[in-house]
């Protein structure tokens, strides 16, 4: 399988001390390893077709020092206003960066410094504000074309977690394409609340084949939480976006 001052007093990392976190962020790494390991012979696939993507969100720079020393080498923040400082303080580790929350074009110039793939485009605007930033830090910044699977919302209007309408999708990733300092790796999507995981995923998967067509370099499906990853993987998912299966619970509407 592929490895792929921030928390403030009281953090969930801090609180648990040294020795007693590592041990316990290794146990849930394990537990998450046989998790990816078991779905992915369920359906025939390499467990090294799937990397795991550490979103440390609400956790401590120190944490993700443990990660680092545990293998990971993918780390996923949702907030830029978090991931920038953390990036700073772990950029000895040599990590890949993911940006995986939404993002509005004012944090692009912010966000293009350090993230190493921005997860959740979903509008042309944001592709054409995200290459502006990333050719002006001479970096490039692989993206993914963050698709909206909730079946409710109405074309063109953006879900609650982001996301370009699946019909859109294709002119999305032409922007990105178009972009010098973006390079187009994929999709990415998270599952509505309350359906059947495997059935968005599915959708997902039939989007993410229809811009293969077209660009056959965008291989990525970031797809999959620590509650649904088994769902994922069956779909065809090569990266998974995990939180709390790593790193305990933070409270709702985590990974």
């Amino acid at each position: 399988m592929s490895a792929g001052g921030i928390g403030g007093a009281g953090a969930p990392g801090e609180a648990a001390g040294g020795a007693e976190r590592r041990e316990r962020i290794r146990a849930n790494l394990a537990a998450l390893r046989r998790r990816v390991d078991a779905a992915c012979a369920a359906v025939g696939r390499s467990p090294q077709e799937v990397t795991i993507i550490a979103v440390t969100k609400t956790f401590p720079a120190s944490d993700v020092r443990i990660l680092a020393e545990l293998g990971i080498t993918d780390v996923g923040e949702n907030r830029d206003q978090e991931a920038a400082p953390k990036a700073a303080e772990c950029a000895d580790l040599g990590l890949r960066w993911h940006f995986v929350g939404q993002l509005q074009t004012n944090k692009a110039r912010s966000v293009a410094r350090y993230a190493d793939v921005v997860h959740s485009v979903d509008r042309t605007r944001l592709a054409a504000a995200l290459g502006a930033r990333a050719r002006a830090e001479g970096r490039e910044v692989g993206c993914l074309v963050q698709v909206n699977l909730d079946p409710d919302s109405a074309a063109g209007v953006l879900g609650l977690r982001g996301g370009a309408d699946p019909r859109d999708v294709l002119a999305v990733a032409d922007a990105v394409a178009a972009e010098d300092g973006l390079a187009l790796g994929g999709v990415m999507a998270v599952a509505p609340r309350g359906g059947d995981p495997a059935e968005a995923f599915a959708r997902l998967n039939a989007v993410a084949a229809e811009v293969r067509d077209r660009y056959p370099q965008a291989v990525a499906v970031s797809a999959g939480m620590s509650g649904d990853l088994e769902a994922a993987v069956g779909q065809g998912a090569t990266h998974l976006r995990v939180g709390t299966a790593l790193l305990d619970d933070r409270g709702p509407n985590v990974g």
